[in-house]
């Protein structure tokens, strides 16, 4: 079964079930921890649960995709300790592939260690992103097409599939520019960084509030920034969060 939720995005039983079961596990194996979800909040039932060690959690990244048949989503799991993302699993059974890092320890997928790629120019790049009408509704649809012309080969992958393969290697930089929450970005986070890439929102800095995911190889992060024209100096100003999509 699929409903609605407030904001017009697609729940479905599995994603409630999944939930569940990660809570329930995590009750059990580390009763001291707190836990945010996408669907049933946080620890006191806001999604604003904080604590020394939290445990971020989206049970399916891709719902819309999911319920279409779509076999592109994942469970998305991470450990901030002190409000730093220390480990991060996003697990895509559909897919048959999962990736975990933890800090340093390495990024891997399915038990091989990954990479990021060696490109340093956008000409030579892949870019993936999520829908040219995202960057149209944040009054970004000029400068991402100037940039995705500047690229040697652009797909739209989408959701967590287009950041893990930045993390891989396969892809150079990554882009979804408005509406993130905590649970699309956490576990991105820690696997694109351990692979040797960076992943910060659009002002070039790196947080999993900050409601946009830019992740890159490293070395395009700064020209991508600049193309889109969203780079800031000040790490204190104002988050770009846009309005909320919901789940992917």
């Amino acid at each position: 079964m699929v409903e609605t939720k407030p904001d017009m995005t697609p729940v479905s039983e599995a994603d409630r079930a999944v939930e569940h079961e990660v809570r329930e596990r995590l009750a059990r194996e580390r009763p001291g921890d707190a836990v945010l979800g996408e669907e049933l909040g946080g620890a006191d039932g806001e999604r604003t649960a904080v604590g020394a060690r939290r445990w971020v959690v989206d049970p399916i990244d891709g719902t819309k995709g999911y319920v279409r048949g779509l076999p592109v989503w994942a469970t998305l799991l991470a450990l901030e300790v002190d409000g730093r993302v220390q480990l991060g699993v996003v697990s895509a059974p559909a897919l048959g592939r999962r990736w975990w890092a933890v800090r340093d320890g390495g990024a891997f997928v399915n038990g091989d260690r990954i990479r990021v790629s060696g490109v340093a120019a956008l000409e030579d790049a892949q870019l993936s992103y999520d829908s040219v009408s995202d960057f149209e509704a944040c009054g970004l649809g000029d400068r991402f097409l100037a940039l995705a012309r500047r690229c040697w080969r652009t797909r739209a992958f989408g959701d967590f599939w287009s950041h893990v393969l930045v993390a891989e290697g396969s892809v150079d930089v990554s882009i979804e520019p408005f509406g993130l929450s905590p649970w699309d970005v956490a576990p991105l986070v820690v696997i694109v960084e351990e692979a040797g890439g960076r992943l910060t929102d659009l002002r070039g800095v790196t947080r999993i509030d900050g409601g946009a995911a830019v992740a890159t190889n490293g070395r395009l992060h700064d020209d991508v920034l600049h193309a889109l024209g969203t780079e800031q100096t000040d790490p204190d100003g104002p988050a770009t969060t846009g309005r909320h999509k919901g789940s992917g």
